[in-house]
């Protein structure tokens, strides 16, 4: 997934926002790097650039080279602290887009789906690294390359509800990385990145409202591809800066309701369709061109 810079701020601030853990972050290529270069600095492991490469969608078209001056998505894990009352499944469903996703989130913490965590523990959060699939690509040889064993297909399979049902070229599936040490190197590049967002966000409301202005296109853009994780992913983090004018609170809220939607996030989409009139005096749903489960949400949220 290709993130500007604005998107790597956001995505720290939404991060901070719950521990001091600063999460994916963007490099911008240097003059002589590679990407094995940067996933050994980033990582220690040249074999990582994988990740690099998924990442940034960089496999697209029969691979895209990178040049000085672009700007890498470097995954990292996240963390978050538990509030009271909130369930595996709960958590799931806002970290990961489905509450069928809690069992992969409990056992990354070494959990179980059935338990309640505790209020104030601290989880890690997994990446969701998004793969497109290739003629010679199945949920096994994707789950050996990124995942390291290819007797975890059936977590691949169960995450992305795929039910056993072979992949076609273009597809899409979401890997969820726990396994993405850094090194002191790319712990301070993600240092660095908060750093900047701290700055960036101290007395510059207008400027963080004219950039997440620019950013809105693509936010619609996922929803419009069907890339409604990603898309779940971008409107929260948009959403962090907490300094966003009435429309731009409303489309994102508008766009996450789709998004949760599709999803089957039915608890979120109830509520960003609230959000969404909220802000939107005149927001209406027009029964020809609204989707069925759109309305329904909404209705839920008016009872």
């Amino acid at each position: 997934m290709k993130c500007s810079k604005l998107g790597a701020l956001l995505g720290a601030m939404m991060a901070m926002a719950l521990t001091s853990d600063a999460g994916a972050f963007t490099h911008v290529v240097q003059q002589g790097e590679t990407l094995a270069s940067i996933a050994e600095k980033f990582y220690g492991r040249i074999q990582y650039e994988k990740m690099l490469v998924a990442a940034n969608a960089l496999e697209a078209q029969g691979g895209s080279p990178i040049v000085p001056g672009m700007a890498l998505e470097v995954p990292a894990v996240t963390h978050r602290r538990v509030r009271g009352g909130e369930t595996w499944a709960d958590l799931a469903e806002e970290l990961l887009g489905s509450k069928t996703r809690s069992d992969v989130l409990a056992l990354a913490n070494g959990s179980s789906p059935w338990l309640t965590p505790s209020d104030g523990l601290e989880i890690l959060v997994p990446y969701n690294l998004r793969v497109i699939s290739g003629p010679p690509d199945s949920i096994v040889t994707i789950a050996y390359r990124y995942m390291g064993d290819m007797n975890k297909a059936w977590i691949l399979d169960h995450y992305n509800g795929l039910k056993g049902r072979r992949l076609q070229p273009g597809d899409a599936v979401l890997v969820p990385l726990t396994d993405l040490p850094l090194t002191k190197q790319g712990k301070a590049a993600a240092a660095r990145a908060a750093t900047a967002l701290r700055s960036q966000s101290a007395g510059e409301t207008r400027a963080v409202q004219l950039n997440v202005e620019k950013e809105l296109p693509a936010l619609i853009a996922d929803v419009r591809g069907g890339r409604y994780v990603d898309a779940v992913t971008r409107g929260n983090r948009f959403l962090a800066v907490g300094a966003l004018t009435t429309p731009q609170l409303a489309l994102i809220h508008q766009q996450l309701l789709e998004a949760y939607v599709a999803l089957e996030a039915h608890g979120r989409a109830t509520e960003a369709c609230t959000n969404w009139r909220k802000h939107d005096a005149g927001a209406t749903l027009e029964p020809v061109m609204t989707s069925p489960k759109i309305i329904e949400a909404c209705q839920q949220g008016a009872q």
